[in-house]
């Protein structure tokens, strides 16, 4: 990674595993060349993906978020999950396509996040709140209705993996389908 121009700013903790994972909220790095990527192993690339999903740049941050929703790591999982709660909609819209087993039951993509959201509750709830609320202030001219929203099904779809994974209905944090 190219040298920051600022340090990271702030911080999350989830739990990957068993194991706490912190995450810079921001980081202000360049962004890395091409043939530097390439140069990387798959799993190096990977974690320098995850990374970048943290970028104080929107569209560095979907760029990334691209290159890992396919990912069968545990530890991306809460990269993809913490930039669902943002308020760009564009990243949304790729998170979503970059998801595509997400709403197959027992698929491996949906074990994957269910058990992510499952050991992770308080996150989750963080997590839908901030995208209810991001769709109020900054979208609901354009979606009125919540499940017209990008987040409104990404949401549904992550709380119905979590409660598949552990047997028990994941409470909704998020408003009715009004």
């Amino acid at each position: 990674m190219p040298d920051a121009t600022m340090p990271p700013v702030g911080a999350f903790q989830v739990e990957v595993q068993g194991e706490t994972l912190t995450i810079p909220s921001r980081i202000y790095n360049a962004v890395p060349s091409s043939e530097s990527v390439r140069a990387l192993t798959a799993t190096q690339q990977t974690i320098l993906h995850c990374l970048y999903t943290r970028h104080h740049d929107g569209r560095v941050r979907q760029h990334h978020v691209e290159q890992v929703t396919g990912s069968n790591e545990p530890w991306v999982a809460p990269f993809v999950v913490q930039l669902a709660g943002e308020y760009v909609v564009e990243i949304l819209e790729a998170i979503s396509r970059g998801l595509p087993d997400l709403t197959v039951p027992h698929s491996a993509q949906r074990r994957l996040y269910g058990e992510f959201l499952a050991r992770n509750p308080a996150f989750f709830a963080r997590t839908q709140r901030r995208v209810a609320s991001y769709w109020s202030c900054y979208y609901r001219w354009k979606y009125p209705w919540f499940d017209e929203y990008p987040g409104g099904p990404l949401m549904e779809a992550l709380r119905t993996a979590a409660s598949e994974h552990s047997g028990r209905v994941t409470p909704r944090h998020t408003p009715p389908a009004w």
